[in-house]
C-alpha cells in the first residue's frame, strides 16, 4: 500500500475518526481490523455509527441518518465495513451516495499479487487502479420513457475528467509508477467517453517523464486479465473501473485480499472492496484483509505512516506463513486454515517482523499529493443547431411514422431523421431493424444554421395537438463551431 493523503498529518496527537461496521460480515471484520491498528499503536479514536441495512428498514431510504452524516463531515476520515442495501427499488446505494456527497471523486485500489503464499496465475502483478468516482452512470439518472424503453443518462463532466486523470499521474508522479494506461469506450461514446480521452491526452503532456497510453476498454480489460503485468496505473471511469478493479483483485489472488481508499479535497472514506457475503456471517470465517489493507490505506492518509508499515508487513509476514483463512486457503501450499479472530491474533503476533520472501513496505517517506483545485474554462460559443423530439409510437413502419411527423415541419425546421435505439431507420431505413416504441426525431434548420428555442416550443405546441405523444427533447448545440451530438448509427 502506498501513502495516498492528500495533505501530510503528523500523528502527535490522537485522529478521531468514524466507523461504521456494516452489515453481514461486516461487524467480525472489523473488530478484527481494529484489534490489529490498535495492537500495532494506532493513535485514534472512534465515534462509531449505524449504517446499512437496519436503517434502510427503519424507513429511511438513504442507509444512513442525518446525525451520522455531521460526525463523518466533522472528523473527515470515515472507515467503513461492507453494507447490505436491500434488494427492490426504492433503495440507494450508500456506497455510491457518500461517495458523491462528500466529494470522493478518486477511488483508488492496489492490486497485488502475494506468489508463492496465494494461488494466483500471475505471479508478476501490481496494478494501481484509479476510478473516477461521482458521475458516468453511477450519477443513477434512469426513466421509463415508453411501454418497451427505459433509458440511464451516462454523465461525464470536464471538472471529473480533469480530476481523476491529474490524481492518477501525480499518484504516479510521486510513488515512482513509470506508466499510466486510460481505458474508455471511445470508438462508440465519441462524446462521452471522447471527452475522458481527450482529457487524458491534455494532461498526459505535462508530465513527459511517465509513460501513457490509451486502450478500448474491451481489449484492454482481455489484455489486463492474460498478461496484468505490462500495466502499472490505470485510470478509467466510473463503471469500467468498478468491473477492472474486482477482476483486478480476483486474478491477483483474491477479492477478499483488497481494499480501497476514497479521496476528496476535504473527506476521505476506506473500505474493502468485497460486499457483506450475509451468508457466512456470524461463523468466524471471513477474511478481514480486504478492510485491514484499507485501514492500512487510512493510517497512511492520517500521517501514522509507522504504523501503517508495521501492520502491513505483518500482515504479508502471515500470509507467508500460511496462515489463512478458508477463502484463500490452498493444500500444499497453506499451512493452517483459521478464522477471523485468530487471523487477526496471528497479524498481530507478527507486529515488528517482516516476510521473508514476499517485499517488505517502508512508508518512511510521508510524500502528500498535492493537487489544485479544478479551475473553469473560459464559455465557449454554444450555438442551438437543431433539436431531437423523441416520441412514444406504438406502429412499426418508420415511413408512416414520419409522415406524421413531417407535419411539424416549418419553413426553416424540418425532419431530417428518425433513429430507432439510435440506428438510423429514415429515410431509407432497412425493413430488416427491430423496431422498439421509442423513436428519435431530428429536426434541423434547412437555410440557416441556427434556430431560436421559440422554434422548439413551437414544434412540441403542434406536436401536441397533432396527438404525437412527445417524450423529452434534446437540444443540438455547437461549441465554437464544434458539433458536439452524436450522430445516428448508419449516417
Amino acid at each position: 500500500m502506498l501513502q495516498l493523503c492528500l495533505t501530510n498529518f503528523k500523528h502527535k496527537t490522537m485522529t478521531r475518526i468514524t466507523v461504521a461496521k456494516g452489515d453481514g460480515i461486516g461487524p467480525e471484520i472489523m473488530d478484527a481490523t481494529l484489534d490489529i491498528i490498535k495492537a500495532a499503536g494506532a493513535q485514534i479514536e472512534i465515534d462509531e455509527i449505524e449504517v446499512g441495512e437496519k436503517v434502510y428498514l427503519s424507513g429511511n431510504t438513504s442507509g444512513i441518518a442525518n446525525q451520522s452524516w455531521d460526525i463523518i463531515r466533522k472528523n473527515k476520515i470515515f472507515l467503513k465495513a461492507p453494507i447490505t442495501t436491500p434488494q427492490g427499488g426504492g433503495y440507494k446505494s450508500l456506497n455510491v451516495t457518500t461517495r458523491k456527497f462528500l466529494g470522493l471523486y478518486s477511488n483508488v485500489r492496489p492490486c497485488m499479487s502475494l506468489h508463492p503464499f496465494v494461488e494466483t496465475k500471475h505471479p508478476n502483478m501490481d496494478i494501481v487502479i484509479v476510478r473516477e468516482n461521482e458521475e458516468d452512470l453511477y450519477a443513477g439518472i434512469e426513466h421509463q420513457q415508453t411501454d418497451e424503453v427505459v433509458q440511464c443518462l451516462k454523465i461525464i463532466s470536464r471538472p471529473g475528467c480533469e480530476k481523476i486523470v491529474r490524481y492518477a499521474f501525480e499518484y504516479a508522479k510521486v510513488y515512482g509508477r513509470k506508466k499510466v494506461t486510460c481505458f474508455t469506450k471511445d470508438n462508440i461514446m465519441k462524446q462521452s467517453d471522447g471527452l475522458f480521452h481527450q482529457v487524458f491526452d491534455e494532461i498526459a503532456a505535462e508530465y513527459p517523464e511517465i509513460e501513457n497510453e490509451h486502450w478500448i476498454i474491451d481489449i484492454g480489460a482481455a489484455k489486463m486479465s492474460d498478461t496484468p503485468e505490462v500495466f502499472d496505473v490505470i485510470v478509467t471511469l466510473n463503471l469500467y473501473g468498478d468491473v477492472l478493479s474486482d477482476i483486478a483483485a480476483q486474478i491477483a489472488g483474491s477479492v477478499g485480499l483488497a481494499g480501497s481508499a476514497n479521496i476528496g479535497e476535504e473527506c476521505a472514506m476506506f473500505e474493502a472492496i468485497h460486499g457483506s457475503a450475509p451468508r457466512r456471517a456470524g461463523q468466524n470465517l471471513a477474511n478481514p484483509s480486504g478492510l485491514l489493507q484499507g485501514a492500512i490505506m487510512m493510517l497512511n492518509h492520517i500521517g501514522q505512516t509507522d504504523v501503517a508499515e508495521k501492520v502491513q508487513n505483518a500482515w504479508l509476514k502471515t500470509i507467508e506463513e500460511g496462515i489463512h483463512t478458508y477463502d484463500i486457503f490452498k493444500e500444499g501450499i497453506s499451512k493452517q486454515k483459521i478464522g477471523t479472530q485468530e487471523f487477526a491474533k496471528a497479524v498481530i503476533a507478527n507486529l515488528g517482523q517482516q516476510p521473508n520472501l514476499l517485499k517488505a513496505v517502508s512508508y518512511a517517506k510521508e510524500t502528500a499529493l498535492h493537487l489544485p483545485k479544478y479551475v473553469k474554462k473560459p464559455a465557449a460559443k454554444k450555438e442551438l443547431v437543431g433539436v431531437d423530439i423523441f416520441v412514444h409510437w406504438n406502429g412499426t413502419d418508420p415511413n408512416e411514422l414520419a409522415e406524421k411527423v413531417q407535419q411539424l415541419n416549418r419553413e426553416n425546421i424540418k425532419l431530417s431523421m428518425i433513429t430507432n435505439r439510435g440506428i438510423k431507420v429514415w429515410p431509407d431505413g432497412f425493413s430488416e431493424t427491430f423496431c422498439t416504441d421509442h423513436w428519435r426525431c431530428r429536426f434541423k434548420p434547412v437555410s440557416t444554421h441556427t434556430i431560436p428555442k421559440e422554434a422548439i416550443i413551437g414544434l412540441l405546441t403542434d406536436a401536441h395537438q397533432r396527438n404525437i405523444d412527445t417524450i423529452k427533447t434534446e437540444n443540438l448545440y455547437e461549441f465554437d463551431g464544434k458539433p458536439s451530438f452524436s450522430l445516428g448509427q448508419g449516417q
